[in-house]
């Protein structure tokens, strides 16, 4: 068993090693050679009173009992039952937040004996519940649920904490419960933030009861979400682990505040920027921020402590081809950069103020640099080198490089995103402890609830095992057989992956075939 752990924890043959199905890998895993089969009545006890608890074993319960077992009373005809799996929690404290313990450790005994599922937090629990589900399979022909491999020991945590996807809700408008679909399929792939960039240039969805106009930018009266809706996404997400970061994405990309306040834009025909030289676009972004925040650290219709703030792609055209806001930056002394970082400040200031840490595009630290207040963490997505130069600096970062891991391009396949090291080249640990993660970008051009499911998966997958299991795990002809695995895992569930051998994204099968070599 030693040999076999070791195995694990290095990334050496270990699906060959341990017939391992696993995704993402474990960071330690021991196996044995024993076939269990679940009882009928297999039961899952816990003395730990939790709805999220609660709500996740009745949702395992269903995924592992697609189909009606035959009970064969104790002997299973021969094979070794298992009655139950015992859950402990160590504390009752269910806060979800970027240092929430995701830990968890997982026995099966080859006896019979209750297996037992121990973590510090609800949410470690969650992520070993989903492990335990994927050691189980269903036999057609003894019509039971198998466990091999007897005894497991499974001892895991993540590499990273923050390990995302962003949907795109404004170029394209994804309904409530596909939202929460894509949560629940996150949650199967151990990612744990749903980064939520629900506002662009092209439509503003968000109700707002601090500035109500805000919404007339959505694409429809009924293309929207009510401040209700995105409570019960947000409560829906933490009881499957999954934390919601909002990103209200400024000064540029903001076109569709104009539509409801104006006041807050350069003009009628040159739309954005915000205007920096208003103090409607002050006042704006004080009632906006102090509302979804609540003010203060944790509360709120969006408790996350991380705040995006966008950032990116910042054209000055605007502000320089409008003559009050030209004629402001030559009184004050201003550059286009001088009032660019105006605006940037004054949002920090106030995430800051209501307990956030800002969170920005890539571009805020190209222009800016050490100039930004150290809280900020800085969102790379155009070079992945330039993450080295964050962390050096002493800021903390996440990695979304577009070259591996946005998933409107489609010609990028599963490999890329496996292989994209957020890591790599930066030599110093404590450079390296300052990388919070990942996350994939579900881009929404022409992404909508019809091919959402086939664009982000299997490929978010192979990103998830890199952002969760070891960094030595990254033997892509190993990781294929259990990619393969988990994407027909993903399709028993009802979530429509793509074939994960396809030369472009979201393709449909090539002819027909089993599900694990499309």
């Amino acid at each position: 068993m030693k040999s076999a752990l070791l195995a694990v924890a290095l990334g050496v043959g270990l699906s060959c090693a341990l017939g391992v199905r696993l995704w993402p890998m474990p960071q330690a895993a021991a196996s044995g050679s024993t076939k269990l089969a679940l009882r009928a009545n297999f039961t899952f006890e816990t003395e730990f009173e939790s709805p999220c608890l609660r709500r996740a074993i009745a949702k395992y319960r269903d995924l592992l009992l697609i189909h009606e077992p035959w009970d064969f009373g104790t002997d299973g005809q021969g094979v070794t039952t298992l009655h139950c799996l015992h859950i402990a929690v160590g504390t009752e404290d269910e806060t979800l937040q970027l240092e929430t313990d995701e830990a968890y450790v997982l026995s099966v005994p080859d006896d019979g004996t209750c297996a037992v599922l121990k973590a510090g937090t609800v949410y470690g629990a969650l992520h070993g519940l989903e492990t335990f589900s994927q050691l189980v399979i269903y036999d057609f022909e003894s019509h039971q649920n198998i466990l091999p491999g007897a005894p497991w020991f499974i001892d895991d945590y993540p590499r990273f904490p923050h390990r995302g996807l962003l949907l795109d809700t404004s170029r394209h408008f994804q309904p409530v419960s596909v939202i929460q679909r894509l949560i629940d399929s996150m949650s199967y792939a151990k990612l744990n933030v749903l980064h939520w960039h629900a506002i662009d240039s092209q439509s503003f969805p968000l109700e707002s009861t601090s500035r109500p106009k805000l919404w007339t930018g959505a694409w429809s009266p009924t293309e929207r979400y009510t401040k209700l809706d995105i409570a019960n996404v947000v409560q829906y997400a933490k009881a499957s682990g999954v934390r919601v970061m909002i990103e209200f994405d400024l000064p540029g990309h903001a076109a569709s505040w104009c539509d409801g306040y104006p006041d807050v834009c350069p003009s009628d025909e040159c739309r954005e920027p915000l205007d920096p030289s208003a103090n409607a676009t002050y006042e704006l972004l004080t009632d906006l921020l102090k509302e979804f925040t609540g003010g203060a650290a944790e509360q709120g219709i969006l408790p996350e402590n991380l705040f995006h703030l966008g950032g990116d792609e910042v054209n000055t055209y605007c502000w320089s081809s409008t003559s009050r806001i030209a004629k402001w930056m030559e009184d004050n002394n201003y550059t286009t950069d001088d009032a660019y970082k105006l605006i940037v400040d004054r949002a920090h200031q106030l995430v800051s103020s209501f307990g956030r840490f800002p969170v920005n595009w890539e571009e805020v630290f190209l222009h800016f640099g050490e100039q930004l207040d150290h809280r900020s963490i800085i969102h790379v997505w155009l070079n992945h080198d330039t993450l080295a130069e964050v962390v050096a600096a002493g800021y903390r970062g996440i990695l979304s490089n577009s070259d591996s891991w946005y998933l409107d391009y489609l010609n990028t396949p599963w490999q890329n995103f496996y292989l994209n090291e957020p890591c790599e080249a930066i030599w110093k640990q404590e450079d390296q402890d300052r990388v919070l993660g990942g996350e994939v970008c579900m881009w929404g051009e022409t992404v909508d609830a019809s091919d959402l499911f086939s664009t982000v998966w299997p490929r978010a997958a192979a990103a998830a095992e890199r952002l969760w299991s070891a960094r030595e795990v990254c033997d892509t002809t190993e990781a294929e057989l259990r990619l393969a695995w988990f994407r027909c895992l993903l399709a028993s569930r009802g979530i429509g992956a793509a074939p994960l051998r396809n030369g472009q994204a979201r393709a449909a099968p090539p002819g027909p075939g089993p599900c694990t070599t499309q």
